[in-house]
């Protein structure tokens, strides 16, 4: 059985969870442990000069690359922030986890919230405090840092109530961040709808918007406060967006008590546009909260999971357990499936000492084609419940299927032996903290800890080591996985904002196969040969009429940032890219690899005259407040679209936007010629080609990928997915260090409208 990553992590986990292990939309796998979370980055599709921190020892038969990991960790104080007794003294503020404080959930956002286009993470800690953290420079090995103390937050709304009450509603119990509502709208709006829900001691659930902001990465404002009972809020978790209409969406998010009970509270988010529209509308949310009846009375049997699961083609499924016990629940819908309640009891998988069925849930995990369900517990068992959408039933539907209790169970077991050299007995439980999904399908990855109960033997922090596992408990056909990467690329929204390192994890992860690469390849390359139809032609700018001013470079920005990352078509064809960069790497064919080479340069051809006719029509529309300094970059964008190859409607509109240019500005023949100085020697450098800029004395340098000037300082960003470089904004680099022709208040807010890369979609680190 093939193991892809079997890693040692010195740490312990005080709380199982199926939130214990989760998959960010930056594509970061983060782990909750007592001290610190910790995040790991896979290797597929990350392509940059740093190699992976970890790369696990091969140790298989079938010829699988093993996964490397990109580490870093966050890592709170583990004192106190507030002290509790020093608010209030009444007996019911008192947090027992304030003795010895430590992380007990974490909620990652959607990706692109940051001004750098990624995710932020909430914290709560066992003192009932939350914080808010990002990434500084590079999230995938760098420092995350704690941009906001949402507890004071908390204390401070609601100061004006009496000091029990307020104290009660600042100690948070459960936290769950909502994905952002896909609102139909093309191009998708830069707006973010995503609500963050902290259920409290005082029994309401308190909610929250995130803001960007260029310095501090951002903050959280409150927009609502909903009182449910008189009992602790344990569990939060969103339901996924619908869409009702355009511009209207609803979800449902789940909430437990601690008595047992759970409920329903129904948020509608709708947009409202602005009536000053220029470049692209300005859009508002309002959201409207009501809360439903209950799912389940309260029973005094506590909630140990929460989650909803989302199988194709009906209503979400609310998946809540108590111990031995898994319920499952959805409302009715027009499609003819079950709806309403069902209950399945746990059955005890005897595969040690420690086997019971009313261990705690510590993953589930929703397997997409076979439409069965996975449950870890806590005591290393794993459990299948089939048929979700027509009946849940633990039995498979077709005798012999290996996708059973008992089976995984056992090839749990069977890894947990391969990974343990001294060998394993009954008295040797593995207890799984947490697991999730890696690609949707037969591969798991999940945390253990190898433990003996029986002895009652003392083992201090120190001596706890838990293992990270990631492998498959079932072989994928070449039918599915081909089936795999056509729906990769089909129905792509813009809304989620996740990084295309995240929608294309598994698929890379099957790619990597050498068995079988080489017969899948050529129906790869078809399929990523479907270029989809070329949305941006449709792009109608109003002309500006005014001079440069804030106004228009606000708008300006936003609308660059809209169009650049907005229209579904080209990130399609960014995720296309990736996937045929890959298949380059992983062809030992030199004529498969020329055929990858020829299916990369022509995506890559379309996605940069995608690119160039947004900025085109852009300077087009606002050539009145074009400016001397302007002018250079303005004739660099003509020149690219003129180049052979480019459409011919582009072409058209660049050699329109020449001659406007060279109507209205008198043009110095050295700036129309487009040459540079070399950094070293300042030898002229002439534009021949936009990725490197070579002077006749033979000194070589890089070019930005956003604005083609010369990168003669380390200040840059670089892509994580292909490595490419840009300057950073202007707000984080000192303009002296720039070219005399790059200093240009269009390529100033060209750079900062650009916060992923242009030609993979994935984010930018700082390595310098």
């Amino acid at each position: 059985m093939a193991i892809y990553t079997s890693l040692a992590v010195p740490t312990v986990i005080l709380n199982p969870s199926e939130r214990c292990l989760q998959w960010s939309g930056d594509g970061q796998a983060c782990i909750t442990t007592k001290a610190a979370v910790h995040v790991m980055t896979p290797d597929p599709g990350i392509n940059f000069s740093t190699p992976p921190d970890i790369k696990a020892p091969r140790g298989n038969e079938q010829g699988e690359q093993p996964l490397g990991w990109f580490r870093t960790m966050i890592e709170p104080i583990r004192g106190q922030t507030h002290m509790w007794p020093s608010i209030c003294q009444d007996w019911g503020a008192i947090t027992l986890g304030s003795l010895d404080v430590s992380v007990r959930e974490v909620a990652c956002s959607p990706s692109n919230l940051t001004s750098q286009g990624r995710c932020v993470i909430t914290i709560l800690n066992s003192n009932a405090e939350v914080s808010l953290w990002a990434a500084v420079k590079n999230h995938l090995k760098g420092e995350w840092s704690n941009i906001q103390d949402v507890t004071g937050l908390l204390l401070n709304t609601a100061s004006s109530e009496d000091i029990i009450r307020s104290t009660l509603r600042a100690q948070v119990t459960g936290l769950a961040w909502s994905k952002q509502p896909d609102y139909r709208i093309i191009p998708t709006p830069i707006l973010d709808s995503s609500i963050l829900a902290l259920g409290n001691r005082a029994g309401c659930i308190e909610f929250f918007r995130f803001n960007r902001s260029g310095g501090s990465g951002g903050s959280l404002s409150h927009i609502h406060t909903e009182p449910l009972s008189d009992q602790w809020i344990t569990h939060l978790s969103w339901s996924p967006w619908v869409t009702r209409a355009i511009g209207h969406c609803e979800s449902l998010l789940a909430f437990s008590t601690d008595n047992g009970n759970v409920g329903l509270v129904k948020v509608t988010q709708n947009l409202q546009s602005s009536s000053n529209v220029y470049f692209v509308p300005e859009y508002t949310t309002s959201a409207v909260f009501d809360i439903q009846g209950p799912i389940c009375e309260a029973d005094k049997r506590s909630v140990t999971a929460l989650t909803w699961v989302q199988p194709p083609g009906r209503n979400p499924i609310l998946v809540y357990t108590k111990p031995g016990l898994v319920h499952l629940w959805s409302w009715p819908g027009s499609e003819p499936a079950w709806y309403g309640t069902r209950m399945l009891p746990f059955q005890t998988q005897k595969m040690s000492v420690g086997s019971s069925a009313i261990s705690p849930v510590s993953g589930v995990s929703y397997v997409l084609h076979r439409d069965a369900l996975i449950l870890s517990l806590f005591d290393g068992s794993l459990h299948a419940i089939h048929n979700m959408t027509t009946e849940p039933t633990w039995s498979p539907p077709l005798a012999g299927d290996i996708l059973t209790s008992a089976e995984l169970s056992r090839a749990s077991r069977a890894l947990f032996a391969k990974v343990t050299p001294a060998g394993i007995s009954y008295l040797d439980v593995n207890r799984i903290g947490g697991m999730a999904s890696y690609d949707s399908q037969s591969t798991l990855i999940w945390i253990y800890e190898a433990l003996r109960p029986a002895d009652f033997s003392y083992k201090h922090e120190a001596q706890h080591e838990c293992m990270l596992l990631t492998a498959p408990f079932w072989q994928l056909d070449d039918e599915t996985v081909l089936h795999t990467t056509s729906e990769a690329f089909a129905d792509i929204s813009c809304a989620s904002g996740s990084a295309p390192i995240h929608h294309l994890r598994g698929l890379m992860l099957h790619l990597r196969s050498n068995a079988r690469f080489a017969a899948l390849c050529p129906q790869v390359l078809e399929i990523l040969s479907q270029i989809p139809p070329d949305q941006t032609t449709t792009i109608v700018l109003p002309s500006w009429t005014q001079g440069p001013n804030d106004d228009l470079r606000l708008q300006l920005r936003k609308s660059l940032t809209t169009h650049l990352f907005g229209w579904p078509n080209l990130l399609s064809l960014r995720m296309r890219l990736s996937i045929a960069d890959l298949c380059w790497k992983l062809c030992k064919d030199p004529e498969m690899q020329a055929q990858c080479g020829q299916v990369a340069q022509g995506l890559l051809a379309a996605i940069s005259h995608c690119v160039l006719r947004i900025l085109v029509r852009h300077l087009r529309a606002i050539i009145p407040a074009v400016t001397a300094p302007d002018i250079p970059f303005v004739l660099r964008e003509v020149v690219q679209s003129l180049l052979p190859g480019s459409p011919q409607d582009l072409a058209d509109e660049a050699q329109a936007l020449s001659d406007t240019i060279t109507a209205s500005f008198s043009i110095d023949p050295a700036i129309a010629a487009l040459h540079e100085h070399c950094p070293a020697c300042h030898a002229e450098v002439p534009l021949h080609d936009i990725t490197r800029a070579t002077c006749p004395n033979g000194h070589a340098w890089a070019r930005c990928t956003v604005t083609s000037f010369i990168l003669s300082t380390s200040k840059v960003r670089t892509c994580i997915g292909c490595s490419r470089k840009a300057l950073l904004p202007f707000a984080a680099l000192d303009e002296s260090q720039l070219p005399v022709a790059a200093q240009s208040w269009i390529v100033r807010d060209l750079l900062e409208a650009v916060q992923r890369c242009l030609f993979c979609g994935n984010s930018f680190v700082e390595i310098v």
